[in-house]
């Protein structure tokens, strides 16, 4: 751990200090250092936001106390005395290896743990933590468990940084997808089906055009769509391995006496599609693209709005193809992933994972996968990451991560280069010796998942989407009832665009008000002086007044930016 882990683990500990001195019959979880911060687990406690603000004062009293830090070693049987009354702490202990534990003497209060943590509460900075939130955890993240009290807070080795992290975690709830799905009326969820989002027109106006934008660029590369089943026998996935690596995340149900999977994935039914002829290495490459609905088991408490859901919709490709193809065949998926990424003023970073601990197939074979994509990379220049022990199991892949507008990295697009596969379902290609080879199988999804990357988008750009892809682009506002059939030869000379006339019967500032909450490009208004000049008067997003202008004049602010 680094000093600023260090003293994040620790005050998990004056956390646990302040909450039994508070509500002595509260029962123990565990208390990590994690990114940012820290948090304590409670069973018996119930609190609310408005008491963390008492405990955070507790906490930073007894930080000024310079209370030390005094590690012990005992012996197991003397662990379990000390901690019979904490159920939770017993079944860790029953878990640590050896017949030894330690324990950390803060004061008056001893915890199970193996440390570190600084030697005194004097190396805290006072002014550079804040409680931050209650939410409930399973104990050990099973739901099978009993719900604890999380109580998490935020710690940093000065005050500047903790401001710094402030006014970004402001600016990121802000940009809650969740919240501003809900505000521009584009999706929402419900308990009956968790985990699944249902998509207003609002929000399929922006899904449809990322699908077209993404068939409009799979066409140019000779992509050839195709649709499979969303349900299968579990012998597939038993071929595929899947059923191996996967079980736990597949919905399984069982029909007259047979066992069927909800697709989690395209792959086997993609190479299913194949193998119905018979392939000559002439036919090579194949280059398959489907829009994959999937649906995976997530765990309920995993579950974050378009981020992490059961129904997944993949803009999966997988292709076909010899050895001596592969160059040239990722090279073409990764200007595609270029290509895709420009036009949303997105750069992307490439990283290359390598084989897991859990992979599928020979050493020998997967070496020489993960040298074909470095040359890959290194020939076409890229500057590259390494996720070591990240790849599929059946084979590596090139990651790409994105940037959002608050720099926090995404992982979006994926290239898997497979050998393992085609072995398993003994998918063949005729060469031209008339021999039989097995072919090699490129997977490749370039937004990943639709839901997750439209989430991206939302945050990225605040609502605020670019004019291609806002799903209400004009709001054309008539001044009163008189104007209403000129703000509606005005749509209609707009009919390129994506546009709404609010002839509701409000005042005209509260329409304006509407419009620029739902984040709508450009407001335009009408009245007597407008109808006079055949214009119509104009503000951008962001309460920027363009004026009067004639409506062709308008129309070429934005025409060749389509």
């Amino acid at each position: 751990m680094n000093q600023e882990e260090i003293i994040r683990h620790s005050l998990s500990h004056i956390l646990a200090i302040a909450i039994k001195e508070k509500y002595g019959e509260v029962k123990l979880g565990i208390g990590p250092a994690i990114q940012n911060g820290f948090y304590y687990d409670f069973d018996n406690l119930k609190l609310t936001e408005e008491d963390l603000k008492e405990i955070e004062k507790r906490i930073k009293h007894l930080v000024k106390q310079n209370i030390a830090f005094e590690k012990q070693d005992i012996s197991k049987a003397e662990a379990k005395e000390l901690f019979k009354d904490e159920p939770y702490k017993l079944e860790l202990i029953d878990e640590i290896p050896g017949e030894t534990v330690s324990i950390y003497k803060t004061g008056d209060f001893i915890d199970l743990c193996a440390g570190p943590h600084v030697k005194s509460t004097n190396e805290i900075n006072p002014n550079a933590f804040k409680l931050d939130k209650v939410a409930g955890a399973y104990w050990r993240g099973d739901e099978k468990n009993t719900m604890l009290t999380r109580i998490y807070g935020i710690a940093f080795d000065n005050k500047e940084k903790l401001d710094d992290y402030l006014k970004f975690k402001e600016e990121a709830e802000k940009r809650d997808h969740k919240k501003l799905g809900k505000d521009l009326d584009l999706f929402s969820f419900h308990p009956e089906a968790p985990g699944c989002a249902y998509w207003h027109p609002k929000g399929m106006i922006i899904w449809d055009l990322l699908e077209e934008f993404g068939q409009s660029i799979r066409k140019k590369y000779e992509y050839v769509k195709i649709k499979t089943p969303q349900i299968a026998k579990n012998d597939l996935w038993i071929t595929s391995g899947h059923w191996d690596h996967y079980k736990n995340d597949m919905f399984i149900i069982n029909v007259e006496d047979e066992t069927y999977c909800l697709k989690p994935m395209d792959c086997p039914f993609n190479i299913q599609v194949y193998q119905t002829k018979q392939r000559s290495y002439r036919d090579l490459p194949i280059r398959y693209t489907e829009i994959g609905r999937v649906m995976r088991n997530e765990k309920s408490g995993e579950l974050n709005g378009l981020f992490r859901v059961r129904e997944i919709t993949q803009d999966d490709s997988h292709i076909f193809l010899r050895e001596d193809q592969i160059e040239k065949e990722i090279s073409s998926l990764i200007k595609m992933i270029q290509e895709y990424y420009s036009s949303l003023n997105i750069e992307p970073k490439f990283f290359l994972s390598t084989r897991p601990d859990d992979f599928m197939g020979d050493v020998k074979t997967w070496d020489k996968a993960e040298e074909d994509l470095k040359t890959v990379l290194n020939k076409q220049n890229i500057n590259y990451g390494l996720k070591e022990k990240d790849g599929a199991f059946y084979g590596p892949k090139i990651d790409v991560n994105i940037l959002d507008a608050l720099k926090r990295s995404w992982q979006v697009a994926t290239i898997q280069l497979d050998f393992q596969l085609p072995q398993k379902f003994k998918c063949e290609y005729i060469d031209e010796n008339g021999d039989r080879k097995t072919p090699v199988i490129l997977h490749a999804a370039i937004f990943g998942s639709f839901e997750r990357m439209i989430g991206i988008l939302i945050e990225h750009y605040s609502g605020n989407f670019p004019f291609w892809l806002s799903p209400i682009q004009v709001s054309v506002i008539p001044v009163s009832e008189a104007h209403r059939a000129y703000a509606q030869k005005v749509k209609e000379e707009l009919k390129d665009f994506r546009v709404e006339v609010k002839d509701e019967d409000e005042t005209v500032s509260k329409k304006i008000r509407e419009a620029a909450t739902q984040k709508i490009p450009y407001i335009i208004t009408v009245g007597d002086k407008e109808i006079e000049n055949n214009t119509v008067s104009v503000r951008k997003r962001g309460n920027e007044d363009l004026g009067e202008m004639p409506i062709s004049e308008f129309i070429n602010l934005e025409y060749n930016k389509k």
